[in-house]
């Protein structure tokens, strides 16, 4: 076998793969994805801290210029990470 003769067998092959991949891709159903959100139980009084957080949550980007919730989130993340705040000592 030549060159020439070998290059064009794998041009068709390569054609070959091609067409079958958009044949697959053109055919193929696609399913909207699912997306699903977990929810949690609001019931009776929840703790003062955690409804500021939901709070500001809820207020998207303009929460982070509010004074509140930069002092929620303060307290929160000093809560998690087990520091004691200066006001204790």
């Amino acid at each position: 076998m030549d060159g020439k003769t070998l290059a064009r067998i794998g041009a068709v092959a390569f054609v070959a793969v091609a067409i079958t991949a958009t044949v697959i891709e053109l055919t193929r159903n696609d399913e909207a994805t699912e997306i699903r959100t977990v929810s949690r139980p609001h019931g009776g009084n929840p703790e003062p801290l955690r409804a500021v957080l939901r709070h500001c949550r809820d207020m998207g980007e303009a929460a982070s210029r509010d004074a509140s919730c930069l002092k929620a989130w303060a307290e929160n993340r000093d809560s998690f990470l087990g520091a004691t705040s200066p006001e204790a000592h």
